[in-house]
């Protein structure tokens, strides 16, 4: 049985500045941008993983949810406390060069980790954790 990614989902308060952040700066291609009742979903993807989506949502994406559970989920977000995403690169010093030159918030710049890998770190504009990684060279 093989089994693979095929989504993952990351919250942003305002699609506008997640976009701008994901397509622009990333390099990230727009395939889908769809609303439905009052809130809106962008999916972006690598040109490099085309069966990969990366769904950009509401804090709570539930239409059915309570008003005080989507406020509690945006005020998670505000402080940066949702579940980060890593990506992976072929050379982290660049990658941190290009987002740091657009004013993203640098969290941790290029440092080789003890368990195999260079890394750096960002906030995107909703302030989700973003890692970028790249295994160490042998």
């Amino acid at each position: 049985m093989d089994i693979s990614l095929s989504q993952c989902f990351i919250a942003v308060d305002d699609h506008d500045k997640a976009l701008a952040f994901y397509r622009d700066v990333l390099g990230m291609e727009v395939r889908n941008d769809v609303g439905f009742e009052g809130m809106r979903w962008v999916t972006v993807g690598s040109p490099a993983q085309p069966d990969v989506d990366i769904v950009l949502e509401p804090p709570l994406a539930d239409p059915n949810a309570s008003t005080s559970d989507k406020e509690a989920m945006a005020e998670l977000l505000a402080k940066g406390l949702l579940r980060g995403v890593i990506f992976s690169t072929d050379d982290v010093d660049a990658t941190f060069e290009r987002v740091s030159a657009a004013g993203v918030e640098v969290l941790q710049e290029p440092v080789d980790q003890p368990y195999g890998v260079r890394d750096c770190a960002f906030r995107d504009p909703a302030g989700n954790m973003l890692r970028f990684h790249q295994p160490h060279k042998r």
